[in-house]
């Protein structure tokens, strides 16, 4: 888990597969998320406070195929101002209430105003980073023959500066996707509350008396009533959501219980494509106005982790216990039935701490120079925020 210590750690390999199975290269495989998920934990590292001991850091036309792509999970990114280098969360947990001293009076006694009632603090902490790096070469006389002109030249270089910028995106967007399937399946492992897992076909046959199954429940006679129902309990959790409570939509440490709420705009929201597009579709047949079905801020995700089996995950979660301490299951999470996950802002995310690129200087003795593209990145997951997965089965 060298990504949730203080140290910096080589992800190409990691990044190679992720790429390989979101693109269709090779097929769907485990993954191991503590390659590169950066974990909240309670350890310390560093020194603490002595009070509290809680708070810690050519001739013919030439078509130069190619177009600019834009990264998927944008709303992951976070900046390194807000989420860089070695990080600390401070959260305070909730005290009991206290009977009112001022009905205990009586006479020849007096009050203590002075008693200490120290906080609870509870830090996690966020340590690691990962670095991958990418390069090509520029070739000074090879390629002056291969053009009729400069402008041809320039164009060349042009798609080639593209290609590198979109596999940036990509990589960018693929480790972004990885972590989502690690917080899906460290949901599923119970690395949140009580509610932070739903099973909606479950729910939905206990609630109608049926025995749907994830086959039976694409019938036209049983599809569009659930898919009613589907929509409405999404929008019903994500109320939930809003209330301030203890245990419910996420993981508390043991003895530092923490009462989170998620607003409305502090909500994020990744649904499989095709379930959205199928509740809009049954939705818009019988409103005239969708603002009555509207889901809120979300995002849509063609597939979770591979393209040629899109709504399934097969991944080893590392997380946080309740006991602060990281943890992973000894075997990967496979799941078939991926509906969506909503999380609260602060729950997950990444941010691009570092990025640059530098060209070499010319080889003189080969005509030619290489010009590196650098980037330290880290991927973080929060269990003691709110998040809810949701389930087809």
């Amino acid at each position: 888990m060298a990504t949730n210590d203080l140290t910096i750690t080589q992800i190409s390999t990691v990044l190679n597969n992720i790429v390989g199975q979101a693109t269709g290269k090779t097929a769907l495989a485990a993954l191991d998320g503590s390659n590169f998920a950066t974990v909240a934990q309670t350890a310390l590292k560093c020194g603490y406070d002595t009070l509290i001991k809680a708070i810690s850091q050519v001739s013919s036309d030439t078509i130069f195929s190619v177009r600019p792509y834009n990264a998927k999970f944008g709303g992951l990114r976070v900046t390194n101002q807000r989420f860089g280098n070695m990080v600390r969360k401070l959260q305070v947990s909730d005290s009991d209430w206290e009977d009112d001293d001022r009905q205990k009076l009586v006479d020849g006694s007096s009050v203590d105003m002075y008693t200490v009632k120290k906080p609870t603090v509870l830090q996690t902490n966020f340590y690691g980073q990962n670095v991958y790096q990418r390069h090509y070469t520029v070739f000074r006389d090879q390629l002056d023959v291969a053009f009729s002109n400069a402008g041809e030249l320039a164009q060349f270089w042009s798609m080639l500066v593209t290609n590198v910028n979109d596999q940036i995106e990509q990589a960018h967007e693929n480790l972004a996707r990885a972590l989502v399937a690690n917080l899906i399946a460290s949901l599923y492992s119970g690395a949140g509350g009580s509610s932070s897992a739903i099973h909606c076909l479950t729910e939905y046959n206990n609630k109608t008396g049926l025995e749907l199954t994830a086959e039976s429940v694409m019938h036209p006679d049983n599809y569009i009533p659930f898919m009613k129902w589907l929509n409405a309990r999404i929008r019903s959790v994500r109320s939930l959501m809003t209330e301030r409570t203890v245990g419910m939509f996420h993981m508390d440490v043991t003895g530092k219980e923490i009462a989170r709420h998620t607003p409305w705009r502090r909500q994020r929201m990744y649904l499989f494509a095709p379930t959205q597009f199928e509740l809009e579709s049954v939705a818009l047949t019988s409103l005239f106005n969708d603002k009555y079905i509207k889901l809120g801020y979300n995002e849509l995700v063609n597939f979770w982790q591979s393209i040629k089996d899109p709504q399934a995950i097969n991944i080893k979660p590392v997380y946080m216990k309740n006991d602060g301490t990281i943890t992973q299951p000894a075997d990967a999470v496979s799941i078939k039935t991926v509906l969506g996950v909503v999380y609260d802002e602060e729950a997950l995310g990444y941010t691009v701490v570092n990025n640059w690129s530098a060209p070499t200087p010319l080889n003189a003795r080969g005509g030619y120079y290489n010009i590196f593209y650098h980037f330290t990145d880290r991927y973080w997951m929060d269990n003691t925020e709110n998040a809810i997965l949701l389930l087809l089965d």
